[in-house]
Order: C-alpha cells, then sequence, then structure tokens
C-alpha cells in the first residue's frame, strides 16, 4: 500500500523538504505524504530511533528520507543542522516547523523551567529553524515554511504555556510573511484542533478521562485525522498556495468558533472523514473508547 494523497504524485519532485518532530504523529504522517509525492524529505528530532524508523518506512514505500537528531533549543545545534542539510543536499524547498510538546496544567501549577521549556520547544525553535533556513538558503531561492500551531483561540485553559508559544507562532508567522516575502518566501501556519494522533496516548490522569469525549464539543461530531492536517500542510507548501503568506489554517471542525450562548445540537451522524495514510493506527486512549 502507499500514501493516498489527493495531490498528483510529482508535486514535489526534485525538492528538499524539512519536516521537524518528523518521528511521530503529525510530522511522521506529514513526512510519508510529502516522499509519496516526489520529495526528499529531511527528518529532524531529538530522537534517533524514531527518526530511524519513519525513514525506514518511508523507504519501504518507495519514498526518499534522510534523518539528523538535533535539539531545535539549540541555536548553534540549529546552525550546524542546517549548514549540513544544504552541504549534502542542496537548496532546502520547504520547512515543516512541526516539533513541539507541551504537558496539561493549570497556569498556578506551572513553573518557570516547565513554562520556559515549553517555549523553547513550541517556538524558540520554531524561530530558530525558520530563521536558518532563510538566512542559510530561502533568502536567495525562496522557498516556503508551514508552521504549527494548536486551537488556541479562545484561550488555552489546562495548557497555558503551550497556548502563549503557538500564539507567539501565529504571530511570527505572521511577521515573518511580510519581511520575508521580497525573497520569494511564504510563511503560513495550521492550527490543528482534536486530531486522533499518537499524542494523544502521552496524557494521563483526568486529562486522558476527557479525550474520549472531545467529539461531542466538535459542530462536525467527530476528531480529526492527522492526513487532514497532512493535506493541508501539503496544500500551503504547493504551488496553489503561491498567493497565501501569513495566513492561519484551522483544522479543527469549526470546535474553536461559537460560544455557550449558542449550544450544539445533539449527535447526528459524523462528517467524513479523510483518512490517506496507509500507515496510520488509532491513539490507544480512542480504542478504550470503544
Amino acid at each position: 500500500m502507499a500514501f493516498d494523497s489527493i495531490f498528483k504524485a510529482d508535486l514535489f519532485q526534485g525538492q528538499t523538504i524539512i519536516v521537524t518532530g518528523g518521528g511521530s504523529g503529525i510530522g511522521r504522517c506529514t513526512a510519508h505524504e510529502l516522499a509519496a509525492l516526489g520529495a526528499h524529505v529531511i527528518l529532524v528530532g531529538r530522537k534517533p530511533e524514531k527518526l530511524q524508523t519513519v525513514a525506514a518506512e518511508i523507504s519501504e514505500d518507495g519514498g526518499r528520507a534522510s534523518w539528523q537528531a538535533c535539539d531545535i533549543r539549540d541555536e548553534e545545534a540549529v546552525k550546524a543542522l542546517v549548514s549540513q542539510i544544504l552541504q549534502e543536499h542542496g537548496p532546502i524547498h520547504g520547512l515543516v516547523n512541526n516539533a513541539g510538546g507541551q504537558y496539561p496544567s493549570p497556569l498556578a501549577s506551572i513553573n518557570q523551567k516547565g513554562f520556559e521549556t515549553v517555549l523553547r520547544t513550541n517556538l524558540v525553535g520554531g524561530f530558530l529553524m525558520a530563521r536558518e533556513v532563510f538566512n542559510q538558503c530561502m533568502s536567495k531561492h525562496g522557498g516556503s515554511i508551514v508552521n504549527m500551531l494548536a486551537d488556541m483561540w479562545g484561550g488555552m485553559p489546562g495548557m497555558g504555556h503551550s497556548g502563549a508559544a503557538r500564539s507567539g507562532m501565529d504571530n511570527f508567522t505572521k511577521t515573518a510573511a511580510f519581511e520575508w516575502g521580497y525573497a520569494g518566501v511564504r510563511v503560513n501556519a495550521v492550527a490543528p484542533g482534536w486530531i486522533a494522533s499518537s499524542g494523544m496516548d502521552t496524557y494521563e490522569g483526568a486529562f486522558k478521562a476527557v479525550i474520549p469525549t472531545l467529539r461531542e464539543h466538535v459542530p462536525l461530531k467527530r476528531i480529526g485525522t492527522e492526513s487532514e492536517v497532512s493535506a493541508a500542510i501539503v496544500f500551503l507548501l504547493s504551488p496553489a498556495a503561491a498567493f497565501v503568506s501569513g495566513s492561519t489554517l484551522r483544522i479543527d471542525g469549526a470546535a474553536s468558533l461559537g460560544s455557550r450562548a449558542w449550544p450544539l445540537h445533539k449527535a447526528q451522524p459524523p462528517s467524513v472523514s479523510f483518512n490517506g495514510f496507509h500507515r496510520a493506527y488509532l491513539p490507544d486512549v480512542l480504542k478504550e473508547e470503544k
């Protein structure tokens, strides 16, 4: 089997695209789709084992992928990473700033170290990757960057550190799009809502118990798939989005809209999901629901 993308098979033929956080979840899915569309994908993350596994999957499916272990929060490491990629693979055509991480906690219980760690992972690291890719390559050759956000439009209770970081990334996306447009560089972002991804299995306790009920708070009455986020990222990287820059595309089934003053209707049959990822699997927390 192969990735069942809605985009033409040679869309990114001959291009090099970096995917941070490519060892799992949405990053893994996106890397698979980009490789299926002809790109040479560079997987970046902190854990070599995960990156090696995904690179092997892509190779088995007939695609091309390399990997580089890097802590994107380390400025000098990021500079060296981008330099090495350019030396080994030539110009970088796209960057998917997907790497991130957070943990559930009320603001009053988050210490300074925890707050700063999440900001460095979800905001500073993405800035460093984008800046170095721009300075070392895209300022001369153009390119496209897609940043990862989240549904933080009404605040992010229980994950205020991540909400602050994602809000900052939204503003960074707009600023970078304006400042770098002269060089033919487009910068956009995606903001997934509740997506059935491996990250759901990292949560415990009360937050874990809530996950199976999330669909009831989505107007489309379901949780999204990794493929639905990947497809949006691919569109923003593609020539079809050549005049789209500085935008954030929400992928949340309209869950970020409305208010309690207008309650959702009782559950009806959910909308039909798109799942083109042949190697996708349902998170354990959602299997328990069944």
